[in-house]
């Protein structure tokens, strides 16, 4: 009977060991590896959709860099936002014609065909209006939704954010199950 009783409790002991670990691991990669987000608004559309689910990589804040054209989570006051990366510390932007210039050379965006398309069709002569050239200092990233007739971001509010405020690299769509896809 001993000897049961001592079995039960060393099995309890080693369930209660794995469930600590396990809940450890979970916070552990939710906070530090990855992190699901759900994108609130059209600013990303066709690319990203209303209410969809992202995993975002969060290990490129530690060990890694951001580069032009990943979509990154970002923490504001209270509200997370999903946008493009379009300018990087030390360079200048500007948007002449529905061009868009890095440090003076054309920029591709072919991410933004569809709006584009859409844009002419319901009457704009240009998805992005004219701004620039902005500098973007040192320790700062500019950013940019896809849908830029309905996006707030660096050229009209957000601001630019540091790569503190970057939670981190959008890497897939996992919700609607449907839907699931890369996003870089």
């Amino acid at each position: 009977m001993k000897s049961e009783n001592v079995s039960k409790k060393k099995t309890m002991l080693e369930w209660a060991k794995a469930i600590v670990i396990a809940v450890v691991l979970a916070l552990l990669i939710r906070n530090f590896i990855f992190a699901p987000y759900v994108v609130d608004g059209d600013s990303m559309y066709p690319t990203l959709h209303d209410r969809e689910r992202v995993f975002v990589n969060m290990t490129v804040k530690y060990i890694g860099e951001f580069d032009r054209g990943d979509i990154v989570v970002l923490n504001g006051d209270d509200v997370h936002y999903v946008k493009r990366i379009i300018g990087l510390p030390g360079d200048t932007v500007e948007m002449k014609n529905d061009q868009l210039y890095i440090n003076g050379k054309k920029v591709s965006e072919p991410y933004l065909a569809a709006n584009k398309k859409r844009a002419k069709q319901d009457g704009y002569d240009h998805l992005t209006d004219d701004f620039g050239p902005v500098k973007v200092p040192d320790d700062k990233y500019f950013v940019m939704g896809d849908n830029r007739r309905n996006s707030m971001d660096s050229r009209n509010g957000l601001g630019l954010f540091t790569k503190k405020q970057i939670a981190g690299k959008s890497k897939f769509v996992f919700f609607p199950f449907n839907e699931m896809r890369k996003t870089n």
